[in-house]
């Protein structure tokens, strides 16, 4: 049986769309639907950004208090429907429940609770002489985010963009959806204002180009890939909106050789590669280590990748679930394949679905070793557990094979500390993990190169949402 999410709200209500027409969500671990939304339409993005805009002069003028009220009855919401918020991750996208739970809902709330603590502290004024600088919303925001991270990048756009004092639109991903419906309801009953925050389903070629050439939306937020980012920024251009984009990655993980546990930071890293089911663009997909000790990176990554458990994310011990859809499967299996033709020694894992299932998108935890950084599987974001392990000689090596990517979102040294700082320091990428370190919500999230522009999360994500203003003779 489906359930039918087949409303859009705009403007303070849940309204029928424009088009009768709808797409069924698919549970990737049964291959079944599980809900219908609809496909919105030009017209229903035009009442969208109406209603934001009008929203947008008495939202943008209110106070600091009022702001922090609802941003607190979201997350009191968030936790209320915690549980309900979880099973429709997993049934959207496929993450285990163990994984829903804690890092899927748990790093949406850790977004909305960590500009609660922005707010307590952030001077929008400043005086420099005899002018006063002056931080004001941005506008009107229209947001297009992905399936992998459902709620965590709803959350760290539209988070900021409330306490900023923004309207905004929100498209969330077709293919996973059910999530942004049940955010929505909370967010209705959070005593925001209509016409601040409004919901569209549909796909990215209809709304989601008619959110980025909106002429009322003064701001494009985008998450996604590469290829999908250029056509957001190019609709985006004529209006001369701002545009921040957060894209794929190839993140090198360099393990060097005066890290105090090798295993232990080869076997962290097949961990974090296999995260998600490798469905996070700043996983660490190149694992890069001393020439000398390839055999033993080998022998550790082979074991480590055995105990990730594949199987129904509702059982027990699941580790991965499946990869969201048969065209991310599809694609998965073309590129472990290509690995091997191209010559890479496959350690474990390979094409085909794990022994024993036989429906679901469910993939092969797979490690190949004596990988060259010219190898497809090398230069291209495979979204799946699949794993590349290249040798390199000195840590100059390293880090040239680390920046020879059209990427840059994120990196991973593991090492003596002074000498992983140094070597993070030559990394041309937005975020480096140093040692295992983990996520920060108060720290920037976003990348250099083909990776996107702008930042999200902590206070430069905060500031993606304001304008700054300068009122000389102020003072």
């Amino acid at each position: 049986m489906t359930t039918a999410y087949n409303n859009f709200f705009i403007n303070g209500k849940w309204v029928e769309p424009q088009s009768r027409s709808t797409l069924e969500v698919i549970n990737p671990a049964t291959e079944q639907a599980f809900a219908t939304i609809s496909l919105g339409t030009a017209e229903d993005i035009n009442q969208a950004a109406k209603a934001a805009k009008d929203a947008f002069n008495s939202w943008s003028n209110s106070s600091i208090e009022e702001r922090k009220e609802v941003l607190n009855n979201i997350i009191s919401g968030l936790k209320a429907r915690g549980d309900e918020m979880a099973t429709a991750i997993s049934n959207e996208m496929g993450a285990p429940m163990g994984l829903a739970k804690t890092a899927q809902l748990g790093s949406g709330l850790g977004h909305f609770m960590n500009i609660q603590n922005i707010l307590d502290n952030y001077e929008f004024e400043e005086v420099r002489g005899t002018t006063k600088i002056v931080k004001e919303p941005a506008g009107v925001c229209g947001f297009i985010t992905p399936w992998n991270w459902p709620l965590n990048q709803i959350a760290c756009k539209v988070a900021p963009a409330i306490a900023a004092g923004c309207t905004m639109v929100l498209k969330p991903s077709e293919i996973a959806p059910v999530s942004a419906y049940i955010l929505a309801e909370i967010i209705a009953e959070s005593g925001l204002p209509a016409g601040v925050f409004n919901l569209v389903n549909g796909d990215g070629p209809t709304v989601g180009a008619a959110i980025s050439a909106h002429p009322d939306i003064d701001l494009v937020s985008f998450t996604g890939s590469t290829r999908a980012g250029r056509e957001v920024a190019k609709a985006a251009a004529d209006g001369i909106k701002r545009v921040t984009q957060e894209l794929g990655g190839k993140s090198a993980n360099i393990i060097l050789d005066d890290t105090s546990d090798f295993g232990k930071a080869v076997a962290g890293g097949v961990a974090s590669c296999f995260g998600n089911s490798g469905q996070s663009c700043n996983a660490p997909t190149r694992m890069l280590v001393p020439n000398s000790r390839m055999g033993e990176a080998i022998e550790v990554a082979k074991a480590a990748a055995a105990k990730s458990v594949v199987g129904d994310p509702n059982a027990e011990g699941t580790r991965l679930g499946p990869v969201v859809s048969e065209l991310q499967f599809n694609k998965i299996q073309t590129l472990i394949e290509k690995g091997i033709e191209e010559g890479a020694d496959l350690i474990t894992g390979g094409p085909s679905r794990p022994d024993g299932l036989e429906k679901g998108y469910f993939i092969r935890p797979t490690v190949f070793a004596n990988v060259s950084n010219d190898m497809t599987i090398a230069r291209e974001e495979i979204f799946g557990p699949v794993l590349s392990i290249i040798g390199y000689e000195n840590d100059a090596e390293a880090v040239n094979i680390a920046n020879d990517t059209d990427y840059g979102l994120s990196g991973y040294v593991s090492g003596e500390s002074t000498h992983a700082q140094e070597i993070a320091r030559k990394l041309r990428t937005g975020n480096v993990h140093i040692n295992g370190a983990g996520p920060d919500f108060s720290a920037p999230f976003g990348g250099y190169k083909q990776s996107g522009n702008g930042r999200e999360w902590g206070v430069e994500g905060f500031e993606e949402f304001l304008e700054t203003k300068a009122m000389m003779g102020a003072t």
